[in-house]
């Protein structure tokens, strides 16, 4: 870095270079490592514009998992156009893929349900949690009642069962 250019730097602030932009318009910039106005190194950065600036939390799916890479720092190289198509292209291919897998999968459960190989999955129709000691039961007992002002110690019986 010239002498010229860097007193630039320091003087107007800091330079961003455009690395590239993604199909959902987001813009990518790459902050070379430089001194500031008061002689610290600030080190390089990397950052994104979103293309929706109303949006102030990340959203998954709002930045391609090849520049998300990139901006981490686990790739070296800002992601190609040829590379984006490539991969978008992969992974539609296994979406359809997978969807056909899925409706197999279904084809073969049901043909297995009607030839009676598999048992049909039981539904319950017992209401509440199973971790309570009603669940199952037909009849619900009774609400509690408090006894706080007429309880005496040693004098609770439990109920009988009928």
């Amino acid at each position: 870095m010239s002498r010229f250019t860097g007193l630039l730097r320091r003087t107007f602030g800091v330079v961003r270079e455009h690395v590239g932009t993604d199909h959902l318009g987001n813009k990518y910039y790459f902050i070379p490592e430089q001194k500031s106005w008061t002689g610290r190194l600030v080190r390089a950065k990397r950052m994104v514009v979103a293309a929706n600036p109303t949006e102030y939390e990340y959203m998954e799916g709002n930045i391609p998992m090849e520049w998300d890479a990139w901006i981490r720092g686990r790739r070296k190289e800002p992601p190609s156009v040829e590379e984006l198509l490539k991969n978008e292209s992969q992974r539609e291919v296994i979406k359809l893929k997978a969807k056909e897998v899925e409706e197999k999968d279904l084809a073969l459960q049901a043909k297995e349900y009607e030839e009676g190989l598999v048992a049909t999955p039981a539904r319950t129709v017992a209401k509440g949690h199973a971790a309570s000691t009603s669940f199952g039961k037909q009849e619900i007992s009774e609400d509690p009642t408090s006894t706080a002002n007429t309880f005496q110690p040693g004098s609770w019986m439990p109920t009988s069962k009928k």
